[in-house]
């Protein structure tokens, strides 16, 4: 049940953060695919962050700056490559280009920018060292029928989503 409260959880605040931005730079709300509140790739990441991060950390004995630096390469090229995969597959399936990158500088193509690659490296650190020690206190205290309930209406939004879309 932990990582699919923390699907949940990282879900949603990517969520607020990313309608945060786009109010800010004046692209009223754009975040996700989905009706509700979430967006799946924030979880996604979030999980994978999570997981690769303990893996390293476990199997590297380096000092800590050379392990943040490694894990930093690591986990930028992970998100980028998803990041690719996901805009690819809402281009070719749903129709959908939710975000576009050829604007940048730095950009290989309409999903992937190294602008936004270091980005999703720093966010990906402020994660492990920051975010996930306080939210980790919260995760644990979420009853599984919350998680449950939760589950049930990403199902249901996921479903119209694509009955909708398709």
């Amino acid at each position: 049940m932990y990582y699919l409260n923390c699907f949940f959880i990282y879900s949603f605040i990517g969520f607020i953060l990313e309608n945060i931005v786009y109010f800010i730079i004046g692209h009223g709300s754009n975040s996700g695919f989905l009706y509700g509140p979430i967006t799946p790739i924030y979880g996604i990441c979030s999980i994978l962050i999570i997981i690769i991060s303990n893996f390293l950390f476990k199997k590297l004995h380096l000092k800590r700056w050379v392990e943040t630096v490694f894990v930093f390469v690591v986990l930028t090229i992970i998100i980028t490559v998803l990041e690719f995969i996901g805009g690819n597959l809402l281009e070719h399936f749903l129709n959908m280009r939710l975000w576009d990158y050829r604007n940048m500088m730095f950009n290989i193509g309409r999903y992937i920018a190294l602008e936004i690659s270091i980005v999703w490296g720093l966010l990906a650190i402020i994660l492990i060292y920051i975010v996930k020690p306080l939210m980790d206190k919260l995760i644990k205290k979420i009853p599984n029928y919350i998680t449950i309930i939760c589950l049930i209406i990403f199902v249901i939004d996921l479903t119209v989503t694509l009955i909708n879309r398709l």
